[in-house]
């Protein structure tokens, strides 16, 4: 399948510290993609790089055959890359409506109903919190709010950092499952970071395992399942 996202030779930099060293991955449409790798190994540099919350300093990165490099993060949420953050960052004082009305600044505003519709058919506990203060939910509903203001943008590639944490299981099951759910219905291609390795795996099409900013083994979720070393660093084998 052809690329939607295709990054190669990535290098980016926080002041004189290099974070990520020649990365390269792909994501084609309609995947999902995990790139796993402990605290620290570059995971959120590469989705930052990627949404240009920070400069690139070498290499490509590449949307539906166009640069996003230098691209402003606005212009990129409009091209179709959304970007979900560590921690949700949703508008604590604003309530789940205006938060989902928020994300969906690049469309239409006669869009903001079919989208607030669209989030609640995913999440339907959003729908009993409308006019509830953001900052008033869990944080497992914080981060259903969080991937529903997404939504709004009808994004093509949907990124996510670590939507596992903070949240209780029977949470994290319930929004991997809505991962899942998200691609086959929009057809909307996932690139998500997580330290969970196996839950990522089980959701994922294929993988990627950082280490200190470079990419040391890559593969079929499947197969990278059954890898000693992986089994071992990661999924407690």
């Amino acid at each position: 399948m052809p690329a939607l996202l295709q990054v190669s030779d990535l290098a980016a930099a926080y002041g004189g510290v290099q974070a990520l060293h020649g990365v390269g991955l792909r994501v084609a449409q309609g995947e999902i993609v995990c790139v796993l790798g402990a605290n620290g190994a570059g995971k959120t540099t590469l989705l930052r790089a990627v949404s240009g919350l920070l400069p690139v300093r070498a290499g490509r990165i590449e949307f539906d055959g166009q640069s996003l490099v230098g691209t402003a993060p606005e212009d990129i949420v409009r091209r179709g890359v959304v970007h979900v953050p560590q921690g949700r960052m949703v508008f604590t004082g604003l309530t789940v409506r205006d938060n989902l009305v928020m994300g969906g600044f690049t469309r239409p505003a006669a869009d903001a109903k079919a989208g607030i519709e669209r989030a609640v058919a995913y999440f339907p506990r959003l729908g009993e919190r409308m006019k509830q203060r953001a900052g008033t939910l869990s944080g497992g509903e914080q981060q259903m709010l969080a991937i529903a203001r997404a939504l709004m943008s009808r994004p093509r590639l949907l990124m996510l950092d670590e939507p596992s944490m903070g949240v209780a299981p029977v949470i994290k099951d319930f929004i991997f499952d809505k991962l899942g759910e998200i691609r086959l219905q929009e057809n909307t291609a996932i690139l998500l970071v997580e330290q969970d390795a196996d839950v990522a795996l089980a959701v994922a099409d294929r993988g990627y395992v950082l280490e200190t900013g470079a990419v040391v083994l890559e593969g079929a979720a499947e197969g990278l399942r059954a890898n000693e070393d992986l089994k071992r660093a990661y999924l407690g084998g």
